[in-house]
Parts: structure tokens; C-alpha cells; sequence
């Protein structure tokens, strides 16, 4: 059934931000965004915060771990007008996120680092004075700091003097895409861990589970006789009015998030987390999928990220291997330097709203802008810039207008629309590609 166009009063998308938070009182923590980090395009549309780096976001994520409140946050400006659409807490609003967070209240002021992919459970009781620090880099990891020092840590995110600082050589922020990649199995974990005790239903007649993992399945999630629940080596969450269909396998650990769709015969392997309504088949493992996204055809899909609003065309695969079993080596974005990721398994970044026609390959390491689409018969390899149109007779702009008229067309048969704040961002990454075009 084709659906129907949206109305003045179809939903914006994504959806705002509608997690615990712990609370809205005071003594909470300030999740800062320094802008230290070069994370490619899956920071294009929102803050390194959100976006989703297990089966939850970071911010999620931390809000979880913690024990507090997150009482405000601090994003790039270019991202502040759509990280106000998802989150209902004040953003780049000091004397508000001050206010919430305790100032003036012994205890100080807690931040926490929205590139933190793994909080400790202890941040929260950081001595007044202490800074946590990454060794390697010497960026914040959090910080519980007096007024005078909290109110001079915000927009340059050092340790100030005379701070207590303490360096930790566990790896836990993310710098480029591919720690996402390499941090996902532990923040998976993790996650699962939290989900854990979410309601769930009984195991559905004619479903086979295996192994003795924790599986959670909500109480609106539904099932499909002849479904696979391979629970061996790691848990299984399926959210609220999820669909798993006849024949699909899914392997733990793994996470099937709110509204999701694994079709028929699909096998999702371990470690792969599917954000708010996307839609899955062929072979996908290892990967992350912010959520909105469509993969429902054959092919495969390992240790990768796929963002908003993409569509994978059928037969769409990629590598996540070299031939020579060596470190892949690969870009944050295009137009950036190629770096050793120190990853032998790592596949592919797919921006928000990215196309890509059937049969597309995609070679190890490969990063595909926001807006872009691919129809061609030679693989994607290396990087391709945002808002482009790439076929077998080259490369050029894709066409804004045109691009808006495909994104409200695929969000319109999820009932959604763009937000004037996201067409806003999404015309000016469209100019900022074709600046570099007449350069």
C-alpha cells in the first residue's frame, strides 16, 4: 500500500529524544560535545552524542551508566537547532545547564565527554577537582569542577589549572569513525546489559531459541514461527513492535530496535544493532544502523555503519576484509587524510539519506557522504563527498532541489518529514560540497 503524502501535522524526524535522562532536577551532568573529534558523516546531522554507537545512543547511553541526571549539553552551533528538535534539555545554554547541574552546590559541576563510548559507572562520584583525561590525547573525559572552574571549562574543554588529573589509558572516546567500529563489541555489551531487565513475553510458539544467553522480547514484538534466536554466545533484545519474520535468524548478541523489520530468511550476526525502524534482509553482521534505514534485500553488510534515511539496493554488498588479511587503512571523510584505523575487520560509513542503486559494491574502509547517490557498476572505494550523484559517466552535484524531493518522498513512507532545522543543515553540507567542487 502506497503512503499517503504527509500532512501539516506529520511527524518531524528523527523523533525527539524521549529517554529516562534520570530525572529533570538539579545536580545532573552537562554532556559536552568539544569538537576535538572527526567522525566523518556520521556527525553531519546531529552531535557525536547522539549518535547511536551500540544498541543505544552515547548520550543514551551515559544517561544509563550514570548515576545523575543529564541536566544540559554543549554541540557544535552548525548542530544546535536540531539538537533542540531531539532533546528537550537546554543546549549551548550555560546559565540554564549551570543551573541544572548543581551550581553553586558543594558538589560541584559534573560533564562528561559525548565522545565517551564507555562511562564508567563511577563518573558521577568524581571529587570536586578531578579531571579524567585520555592518555594517548590528553582530551576530557570528565570532570567535576567548582563554579569558577565550571563556567571557564565550558567552550574551551581543558582541565583548568590546579585540577587533579587523572590519565587513563583505556581507550573510551571516539576520534574517527572507526572507533565506533572498534569499541562496538564492548558498548554492545553493555547495553544489552542495560536492557536487560526491559518486560518481556514468552518465547512464541514455533520460535527456536539456542543457547542460554538472556533474550528479551517486548510484550508488542512479534515473532514468526520458524524464526532463529541463536542466544550462544551472546543475549537478544527485540523492542517494542518489532517484527522478525518466518526463517529469519538472529544471532546474539545483538539488539532489534522499536519498529524494526527483519524480513524473511535474513541472518543478522553478532554483534549488529538496528536503530528505530529499519528495515533488514539479506546478510548483515557487526553492524550499527542509527535507525530509518532500509536494507531488506540480499547481500552482505559487516562491520559497518549505516545512517538515516539510507536505502541499500538489492544485491548491495560489501567487503570488510582485504585479501591480505592487513590493517585496513582508510578516511574519516572524503577529502581528509588515509589513516591506519587498526582494524583488520572493518567495512563501510554510510551517511544519512545516502541511495545506492542495486548491485552497488563497496570495497573495504569505503565512507559514502550524506545525500549521496551511487548508480554505477564500479565499486565505491576509498571516499565519496557528500551530495553526490555517481554513475558510470562520472561524478557531479546532486541537485538540492531534487535531493529534498527524494528525502521527503522516502520519509513520507515512514509517516515523517525533514524539519526545517535538518533541510536547513542538510542545504548547508549540500553548499559546502559544492564550494569544494569550484575550487
Amino acid at each position: 500500500m502506497r503512503a499517503a503524502p504527509p500532512t501539516p501535522s506529520t511527524p518531524r524526524c528523527p523523533p525527539r529524544y524521549t529517554g529516562a535522562m534520570n530525572g529533570s532536577g538539579n545536580d545532573g551532568a552537562i554532556v559536552f560535545d568539544d569538537g576535538l573529534a572527526d567522525l566523518g558523516p556520521m556527525t553531519d546531522l546531529r552531535p557525536a552524542c547522539l549518535v547511536r554507537t551500540g544498541a543505544l545512543t552515547t548520550l543514551e547511553r551515559i544517561d544509563r551508566t550514570i548515576n545523575a541526571p543529564i541536566a544540559g549539553l554543549f554541540v557544535p552551533d552548525a548542530l544546535a537547532a536540531i539538537t533542540r528538535e531531539l532533546i528537550e534539555l537546554p543546549v549551548n545554554d550555560a546559565a540554564a545547564a549551570l543551573r541544572r547541574a548543581g551550581a553553586g552546590s558543594p558538589e560541584g559541576v559534573l560533564f562528561v565527554s559525548g565522545r565517551c563510548l564507555l562511562p564508567a559507572h563511577d563518573i558521577a562520584d568524581l571529587p570536586v577537582g578531578r579531571v579524567i583525561v585520555e592518555e594517548a590525547t590528553g582530551h576530557v573525559i570528565a570532570a567535576r569542577l567548582n563554579d569558577a572552574d565550571a563556567r571557564a571549562f565550558i567552550g574551551c574543554w581543558e582541565a583548568p589549572a590546579g585540577a587533579t588529573v587523572t590519565r587513563t589509558a583505556t581507550p573510551c572516546l571516539a576520534h574517527r569513525p572507526w572507533d565506533v567500529i572498534r569499541l562496538r563489541d564492548a558498548t554492545i555489551a553493555h547495553d544489552l546489559a542495560l536492557l536487560a531487565h526491559s518486560p518481556t513475553q514468552d518465547l512464541p510458539p514455533g520460535v527456536l531459541s539456542l543457547g542460554e544467553h538472556e533474550l528479551t522480547i517486548a510484550p508488542d514484538a512479534t515473532v514468526y514461527p520458524t524464526a532463529v534466536l541463536d542466544l550462544e554466545h551472546g543475549p537478544i533484545v527485540i523492542e517494542r513492535g518489532a517484527v522478525v519474520r518466518p526463517g529469519a535468524v538472529i544471532c546474539g548478541p545483538a539488539y532489534i530496535g522499536p519498529d524494526c523489520r527483519v524480513i524473511d530468511h535474513a541472518l543478522v550476526k553478532a554483534n549488529t544493532a538496528l536503530g528505530p525502524t529499519t528495515r533488514v534482509g539479506g546478510e548483515v553482521g557487526g553492524t550499527i544502523f542509527q535507525g530509518f534505514a532500509n536494507k531488506v534485500h540480499e547481500g552482505h553488510l559487516g562491520d559497518s555503519w549505516v545512517g538515516e534515511w539510507a536505502n541499500l539496493g538489492a544485491g548491495t554488498t560489501n567487503s570488510n576484509l582485504l585479501n591480505t588479511y592487513s590493517e585496513v587503512i582508510a578516511r574519516a571523510a572524503h577529502g581528509r587524510g588515509r589513516e591506519r584505523t587498526g582494524l583488520v575487520f572493518y567495512g563501510c560509513v554510510v551517511g544519512d539519506h545516502v541511495k545506492l542503486a542495486i548491485g552497488t559494491r563497496i570495497m573495504t574502509g569505503a565512507v559514502i557522504g550524506t545525500g549521496t547517490m551511487v548508480s554505477r557498476s564500479a565499486p565505491v572505494t576509498d571516499a565519496l563527498g557528500a551530495f553526490r550523484w555517481a554513475t558510470d559517466e562520472g561524478e557531479k552535484p546532486f541537485r538540492f532541489t531534487k535531493f529534498m524531493e527524494v528525502a521527503r518522498a522516502s520519509m513520507a513512507r515512514r509517516g515523517k518529514e525533514p524539519s526545517a532545522a535538518i533541510e536547513g543543515r542538510l542545504h548547508e553540507i549540500a553548499g559546502a560540497s559544492s564550494d569544494r567542487d569550484a575550487t
